[in-house]
Order: C-alpha cells, then sequence, then structure tokens
C-alpha cells in the first residue's frame, strides 16, 4: 500500500549523510489504511526505516491518518 511504498522510498534515499546530520529516531503511530507502528531511524549507523518498533528509543512519536502520513511525504 501507500504507506510501505512511502517507507520503501525513504529506505532507498537514506544516506550516512543524513544520520550524521540528524541524529534522530522518528516513529509513527498510523491509523487507517496501512496504520500501525513504522519508524525512520536516522540516528544508528546506517539508517533504516520501516515496520515495527525502531531499533532504539524514538525521540519524536507523531501519532496520525496514514493519509496524512503519505500526504506529509
Amino acid at each position: 500500500g501507500p504507506v510501505a511504498e512511502t517507507f520503501r522510498v525513504i529506505q532507498g534515499a537514506v544516506t550516512e549523510e543524513h544520520v550524521r546530520s540528524t541524529q534522530g529516531v522518528f516513529q509513527f503511530e498510523l491509523s487507517g489504511d496501512g496504520g500501525g507502528t513504522w519508524y525512520i531511524d536516522l540516528k544508528t549507523e546506517g539508517g533504516s526505516a520501516g515496520f515495527g518498533k525502531p531499533p532504539v528509543t524514538a525521540d519524536v512519536v507523531m501519532s496520525m491518518s496514514s493519509a496524512d502520513f503519505v500526504k506529509m511525504f
């Protein structure tokens, strides 16, 4: 779905420079189609994004509809 595709694109775009300059972990609690817990880790070496809880504690947790998340990105 659109949420999984958005995270696939984010994962492919993450670089070491993003990790080095951001140093943050973002957790998204999404409701609606494709919802659930998703994350973007821009703190751990290599960075990552995907479904589930982040590998380290999130610095920011955002709750929104999956439709709003897709629009935001």
